[in-house]
C-alpha cells in the first residue's frame, strides 16, 4: 500500500472488504504452509481479519466501519507505529496477489474511504508454475523444502495417462439445454444486477472498468490459430495483460476485436512475449476505421441529434493525485464533477477519452486527433503528461493549432517532464509566466496613457538662420572666392 502521508491514513478513516470467495480446506493449508513462511504469520493474520469481516457463508461488501475496527482486532496501536506495521503488512499481501488496496473520496463525508478486495489463493497447480513465486519461496524455506510441499499439496498423475492421448467426450451446455432467449425477463435481470456485488471476481486489472482476464480471451481465441500457445502464456504474464487491458480501453476495443487483433501475424515475438508497439499501431488504425465509420454513420441518421456530454469519470484506482499536485477545475466541468474526479480522471484515463470531453459532444477534429497520435507514438510522451497538456491548452487559452500543440509537446520533451506531478509543475510556471507578462504589458500601457516616458528623447538637428545679414564687402570676397574656384574646376 503505497501511502505518502500517514495523516490521509488514520483509525478514524472508514473502510470497505470485498471478497467474491470463500475459503476452502485447501485454501486454509496453501495459507499456513505456503504463504506464511513468504510473508509471514503477521501478513496472513490481517488477510484472515479482513475475510472474516464478511459472513463466511456470503461474498460482497462489509458495512463500512472505522480502521481502528481492524487494528484493535490485531491488537496493534492506532499510532504512527501501528499504521506503519498495518502498511506493511497489507504491502506483503499485495506482493504475493492475496490483496489489493484502493482509496476512493467519498462527496458526501468530504474523506477518504478505504478498499481493500481480497484475492483466493492460488491453487497448489499454479502457484507451482509462477515463477517469481516459487523462487521467493525456495528463498525462504529452501529448495529441497519447497519440492516436498510441491508434492504433498498435489497429487501426480498415474502413469498410464501421462503419455495416453484422447479425445473431449465433455457436452457443451447448448447441446443438452434449451433456453428461451424469445422471453426477456427485464424485472428478473434488474433484480440480480441489484443484488449481485458490482465487483469483477479477479480485481488485479482494477484500473479498468471493462478488463478483459485471461479466460475471457482464451475462451473466446481460436484454438487452430498459430498464436494460440503465445496467448496461454500471457496466464503467466500479467503484466503483459494488464498492458493489452489498457490499449483495448484507450481505443475502445471490444473483446472480440481484442482477440482479433492477438491473431494477428507478427504480433508476438518468437519467445512469445508480446509486441506492444506492433498492438498500439494496429489498434490506432482500428479505431480511426470505427470513428470514421461512425461519423459517416452519424452524419447520414442522426444528423440532428445532439448527444447530452458525459459527466467526468470518478477518480480512478492505481494511480491517486496528492492534493498538493491538484489542478483546478475547467468552467467546461463544474457540473460534472469536482476537483477530485477531474484530476484523477486526468491521471488515469487514456488521452483519447480525456480529449473528446474538451470538444462539444466528443466530436475531436481530424487535425488535433493526429497531432497527439504523433505526440503519443512517435514522441511517447507519457499519457498522463498527454492528459496534462491538453488541460493546459485549454487551461492558458492557447490555439489548438498544430504549431500551438507541438511547442508545448517539445518543451515538455526537452524538459524530460515524464510523471504527472512534474507536468503539473510545468503548467503552473508556465501560467504564472504568462500572468506576469500581461501584467507587465498592462502597466507598460497604463504608464503610456497617463504620459509618461516610453522612448528615450532623441534629440534633433535644426538649421540655425544667421544673427545678422552679411556686408557688401562680405558678399564681394564671397563671389571672388567662387570664381577662383569656378577657374580651377574648368
Amino acid at each position: 500500500m503505497r501511502i505518502s502521508n500517514l495523516l490521509h491514513f488514520t483509525e478514524n478513516h472508514r473502510f470497505t472488504v470485498y471478497r467474491g470467495f470463500a475459503l476452502s480446506a485447501l485454501d486454509l493449508k496453501m495459507l499456513s504452509m505456503i504463504y506464511q513462511p513468504m510473508i509471514g504469520a503477521m501478513a496472513i493474520s490481517v488477510y484472515t481479519t479482513l475475510y472474516h469481516q464478511i459472513a463466511a457463508d456470503r461474498a460482497g461488501y462489509s458495512p463500512l466501519e472505522q480502521q481502528r475496527k481492524l487494528f484493535l482486532a490485531l491488537g496493534v496501536d492506532p499510532g504512527e507505529n501501528g499504521r506503519k506495521l498495518f502498511i506493511e503488512q497489507t504491502s506483503r499481501l499485495e506482493a504475493v496477489g492475496l490483496l489489493a488496496s484502493s482509496r476512493k473520496f467519498a462527496p458526501r463525508s468530504e474523506d477518504y474511504i478505504y478498499e481493500y478486495v481480497l484475492s483466493a489463493p492460488l491453487a497448489p497447480g499454479e502457484f507451482f508454475r509462477n515463477q517469481h513465486l516459487l523462487l521467493l519461496l525456495r528463498d525462504k524455506v529452501g529448495k529441497h523444502l519447497a519440492l516436498h510441499l510441491g508434492k504433498e499439496l498435489a497429487e501426480p498423475q498415474p502413469e498410464e495417462l501421462r503419455d495416453a492421448g484422447g479425445e473431449s467426450l465433455s457436452v457443451p451446455f447448448y447441446e443438452l439445454f434449451r433456453l428461451n432467449t424469445r422471453v426477456i425477463d427485464h424485472e428478473l435481470e434488474q433484480a440480480f444486477c441489484e443484488a449481485a456485488p458490482s465487483r469483477p471476481e479477479a480485481p488485479a486489472l482494477n484500473a479498468a472498468t471493462h478488463a478483459f482476464h485471461y479466460s475471457d480471451i482464451i475462451t473466446r481465441f481460436p484454438r487452430g490459430s498459430r498464436n494460440r500457445s503465445h496467448v496461454e502464456g500471457l496466464k503467466y504474464r500479467q503484466d503483459e495483460l494488464a498492458r493489452i487491458n489498457f490499449i483495448s480501453r484507450k481505443y475502445n476495443l471490444t473483446l472480440q476485436e481484442t482477440c482479433r487483433l492477438l491473431d494477428e501475424d507478427d504480433i508476438f515475438f518468437e519467445d512469445g512475449s508480446l509486441r506492444f508497439d506492433l498492438l498500439q499501431h494496429k489498434a490506432n488504425l482500428f479505431f480511426r476505421q470505427q470513428r470514421k465509420r461512425q461519423d459517416e454513420l452519424e452524419l447520414g441518421v442522426l444528423r440532428a441529434a445532439e448527444a447530452k456530454p458525459a459527466a467526468v469519470p470518478g477518480p480512478g484506482e492505481e494511480k491517486p493525485v496528492e492534493m498538493a499536485y491538484y489542478l483546478e477545475v475547467p468552467d467546461l466541468f463544474r457540473d460534472q464533477g469536482d476537483i477530485h474526479q477531474y484530476n484523477a480522471f486526468l491521471r488515469n484515463e487514456p488521452y483519447t477519452l480525456v480529449l473528446q470531453k474538451f470538444f462539444p459532444n466528443g466530436r475531436v477534429p481530424d487535425g488535433v486527433l493526429n497531432i497527439f497520435e504523433k505526440i503519443d507514438l512517435q514522441y511517447r510522451l507519457n499519457e498522463e503528461v498527454i492528459n496534462v497538456l491538453i488541460h493546459y491548452i485549454h487551461a492558458g487559452r492557447r490555439s489548438w493549432s498544430k504549431a500551438s500543440i507541438e511547442t508545448v509537446a517539445a518543451d515538455m520533451l526537452g524538459k524530460q517532464i515524464s510523471t504527472y506531478e512534474q507536468a503539473v509543475q510545468y503548467v503552473r510556471e508556465q501560467l504564472e509566466y504568462r500572468s506576469k507578462a500581461s501584467a507587465s504589458k498592462r502597466a507598460a500601457g497604463t504608464r503610456g496613457a497617463r504620459g509618461g516616458k516610453q522612448k528615450p528623447s532623441i534629440p534633433m538637428i535644426r538649421q540655425e538662420q544667421p544673427d545678422t545679414p552679411l556686408t557688401e564687402e562680405e558678399l564681394a570676397q564671397i563671389r571672388e572666392k567662387a570664381k577662383r574656384l569656378d577657374g580651377n574646376v574648368k
